[in-house]
């Protein structure tokens, strides 16, 4: 099992809206970053835990655990020309961009990244890594078991 951090803009995708949502599922979708896209369709297997992260907000922080529960598949919103998602190279035979399922496992109480960054054992997380932009990044599993410990 591997262990990842999804950022999520509240205002599109919140924890509330995934634990509401049918199923308490939902597509992460829109990923239009190559490197991103890449750890969602060759690396995530269903059962792999996933940080919640709320971004571009007041707060941004882990608001909750997730779980992969279907592996990569194509993002139907590149095909949608009335999508922000919209990508005219992408073809149905040729896609560019996927995404998984996954589903809510619990809320959390809100660790801000100020906190993340107080903790020594966190130094090399990728989300604290000076520019770091990628919505998805692996987590490694002494870091998730620190952050589960802080919980």
């Amino acid at each position: 099992m591997r262990y990842w951090l999804m950022k999520s803009e509240p205002s599109d995708a919140s924890i509330d809206d995934l634990a509401k949502s049918s199923n308490k599922t939902v597509a992460w979708y829109g990923v239009r970053n190559y490197q991103a896209r890449n750890f969602m369709r060759d690396q995530m297997r269903i059962g792999d835990q996933v940080f919640f992260y709320h971004s571009s907000c007041k707060q941004p922080g882990i608001v909750g655990i997730a779980e992969v529960c279907k592996l990569a598949y194509p993002d139907a919103t590149q095909f949608d020309s009335s999508s922000k998602y919209f990508d005219p190279k992408a073809t149905l035979e040729s896609p560019r961009w996927f995404n998984v399922d996954i589903r809510f496992i619990s809320k959390t109480r809100l660790i801000e990244i100020k906190e993340l960054r107080s903790y020594p054992n966190l130094m090399s997380m990728r989300i604290l890594q000076k520019g770091n932009r990628l919505s998805i990044t692996p987590v490694d599993p002494v870091e998730w078991k620190c952050i589960i410990g802080v919980m």
